[in-house]
């Protein structure tokens, strides 16, 4: 433990600066979050041109039907100019907080508020409590707008949307309910290990974020989402006995195989699972089902027991610690920094005892250009991770030695089709959009990915010795069907020996 304090000593004493140099630290914020928001409006303008295509990719051109790519641009279009609008809003707004010092009035307020029931500034963090309660409130309300038109106009207008207005406003004090019921606990035991450990918080506070994200884990499924959702034990038949039978031989531990009431608020579909190592749980939107047929959705799984099979999520979670670990290490010089309080509008007094709270989110604010390019690395991350878990499914086959899942890559390509084709998912994208804003690969990128997998291991089921092709696979480019005519008894000879 003494090592590690060393060597977060030792970034301290390169950041003394922080504390003593009087630099313009609003500035810095301002001009690096404009840039990162306008550059996020250019990658908008580069992906809007692609709406007007008139077709789709050539081999996605057989999935859709008369006016269905159509519908499928126009709701690209429409999605483009309102993030184009709402970002540059969101980030006019944030500016003009920061200008005209609502987060140092925002601070004297709590205070005020907390003094009304007797408590003084010397309770730093029931009013730190406040704080964060009013910046929350405040800052939701102008952005209200924006998520009424997103649900009632927008979604609404492509067939999307099944939200009612009752149900819109039930869900938004639910989650400003939920929010102060498990924030303001999760507030005051952050705050308090800054108070009890001192300048050695670090490995504390990693321990309480770890503890705290395995307590949410069991929280999620048995108190929060069924405040928003109804989940109901999926009924017997087909798609059952087929998801069980494939998580018995993985020895995937379900607990339970749930369908959620997506439809309730909207027609998009998902899959999912989550829970503790030794206790998972299997989530399919009630859409997802209505959508594909049972050997689909079978495939979709198995795409996602391959995140389970490679332990995508622990790696995740390793990587987003590591993360947590580099921006809790860099803090301590910001907290102790009066100049940077003073810079952002706060008096003289609060700036000489910086409080925790309000120097961390000052901290998150200066840290928003180096996020971006983290975020860049953690989607490039989480694209591996998809096509291997692509890949798992490719190789059930292999893997489980069962007949019936030969052709697990052509459902899930058929499945990934469908889920694109009935959401009007956008089929073309510009590589840079996509590589900033996206976790997943793109459709095209993902049916290539499969090709090259399945469509090789079916090339090599669909060898005779006399050189012909039974059934050319549905996704085998014209040089791998050629190369199989050519080449089939040495082909076939390599596949045996590996």
């Amino acid at each position: 433990m003494d090592i590690l304090h060393n060597q977060l000593n030792n970034i301290q004493q390169h950041l003394a600066f922080v504390s003593t140099s009087p630099i313009n630290w609003i500035l810095y914020v301002q001009v690096f979050s404009w840039t990162v928001t306008l550059f996020e409006s250019y990658l908008l303008l580069r992906q809007y041109p692609l709406y007007f295509k008139k077709d789709p990719p050539a081999a996605l051109a057989s999935h859709f039907g008369p006016g269905v790519f159509e519908k499928s641009q126009n709701y690209g279009k429409d999605k483009a100019k309102f993030a184009l609008f709402s970002g540059l809003f969101k980030q006019a707004l944030d500016s003009s907080m920061l200008q005209f010092g609502f987060y140092s009035w925002s601070w004297g307020a709590s205070g005020a508020l907390i003094g009304k029931f007797g408590f003084g500034s010397e309770y730093q963090i029931l009013q730190s409590i406040g704080f964060v309660f009013i910046l929350f409130f405040l800052s939701s309300i102008p952005t209200l707008p924006l998520s009424v038109y997103a649900t009632f106009v927008l979604e609404e207008k492509h067939g999307f949307n099944k939200t009612t207005p009752s149900l819109f406003v039930t869900d938004l004090f639910k989650g400003w309910a939920l929010a102060f019921g498990l924030g303001a606990p999760f507030l005051a035991a952050f705050l308090y290990i800054f108070q009890w450990a001192g300048d050695r918080f670090v490995p504390w506070l990693m321990a309480f974020m770890i503890s705290f994200q395995l307590v949410m884990v069991v929280l999620y499924p048995t108190v929060i989402q069924p405040l928003f959702n109804k989940l109901s034990p999926l009924a017997e038949g087909n798609l059952r006995t087929r998801v069980e039978y494939l998580a018995s031989k993985l020895k995937f531990p379900l607990k339970h195989l749930y369908e959620i009431d997506g439809s309730k608020r909207s027609s998009h579909s998902n899959a999912y699972f989550f829970g503790l190592p030794w206790a998972k749980h299997i989530v399919i939107f009630d859409t997802l089902i209505q959508q594909s047929k049972p050997e689909e959705v079978e495939a979709v799984l198995a795409h996602e027991l391959g995140h389970w099979y490679h332990m995508h999520p622990t790696k995740m979670m390793a990587i987003s610690q590591l993360h947590i670990f580099t921006i809790l290490a860099l803090f301590p010089a910001f907290l102790h920094a009066p100049p940077l309080l003073r810079s952002f509008g706060f008096p003289k007094e609060v700036a000489a005892n910086p409080p925790t709270i309000v120097a961390f989110l000052l901290f998150q604010m200066i840290l928003t250009p180096l996020e971006a390019f983290v975020s860049i690395g953690m989607n490039a991350i989480s694209r591996h991770y998809e096509y291997e878990a692509d890949r798992f499914a490719v190789e059930l086959q292999d893997q489980l030695r069962e007949p019936s899942m030969r052709d697990m890559g052509e459902r899930l390509g058929r499945a990934l089709v469908a889920l694109h084709v009935k959401n009007l998912s956008t089929v073309w994208v510009d590589w840079l959009y996509s590589a900033y804003h996206h976790s997943h690969p793109t459709l095209t990128e993902r049916l290539k990915g499969l090709e090259a997998e399945w469509g090789g291991r079916k090339e090599g089921r669909n060898l005779v010795c006399d050189g012909e092709q039974t059934v050319p696979p549905s996704f085998l480019t014209r040089w791998q069907q050629f190369r199989v005519k050519r080449s089939c008894i040495s082909l076939e000879s390599t596949i045996h020996r590996t």
